[in-house]
């Protein structure tokens, strides 16, 4: 399975995120499945595709131009698809991954996470989507979106495709409840 990741450029400031990053990154790589992610070697970023490789694991970047011009390009990636824009860049982890995984990042995650749920709702096949809610980063997303139920704006069935795991075994678990993958 590719299992596309949305997360940070930066460490944050809670260590229980970076703990959990490298976790996800180490059984992604154990399990033989593929990381799809922003293709940069800083922040969580690089915890992730740095664990997924020490476990063994296929690494793909799609990383934009300016990031590589700027040398933030990430040495862990198998492959590796260079972009000339964000939205280049989002189409192709779309197209490409067969699953989503939020971890707690800023804006630049929150819009990729944002568009995953958006085309999911409309598509024929629903692939996994999944916040990782350490520490309950994302508690007001989970209550928006059942406020947007309650409001009339969002179905039921389509805020059900979005599942908040507080840890990486629960997103385990979800991942194989939804794919039966390893």
């Amino acid at each position: 399975m590719k299992i596309a990741v949305f997360l940070g450029a930066n460490y944050g400031k809670d260590k229980k995120i970076i703990e959990e990053t490298k976790k996800l990154g180490t059984w992604i790589g154990e399990s033989q499945h593929v990381l799809v992610y922003g293709g940069s070697k800083v922040g969580l970023m690089n915890e992730l595709a740095t664990s997924t490789k020490n476990a063994g694991g296929h690494v793909i970047g799609v990383e934009l131009q300016q990031f590589i011009d700027e040398g933030q390009a990430s040495d862990e990636c198998d492959e590796f698809y260079i972009t000339e824009t964000l939205l280049e860049r989002k189409k192709i982890i779309m197209d490409i991954s067969d699953a989503f995984i939020a971890i707690p990042g800023g804006t630049g995650t929150l819009d990729e996470i944002s568009e995953i749920m958006c085309l999911d709702k409309i598509s024929p096949v629903h692939r996994p989507i999944i916040f990782l809610n350490t520490n309950g980063f994302y508690d007001e997303i989970k209550a928006l979106l059942n406020k947007m139920v309650d409001y009339g704006f969002l179905a039921e069935e389509h805020k059900n495709l979005i599942s908040f795991a507080s840890d990486v075994k629960e997103i385990i678990s979800i991942l194989k409840n939804t794919n039966n993958s390893k």
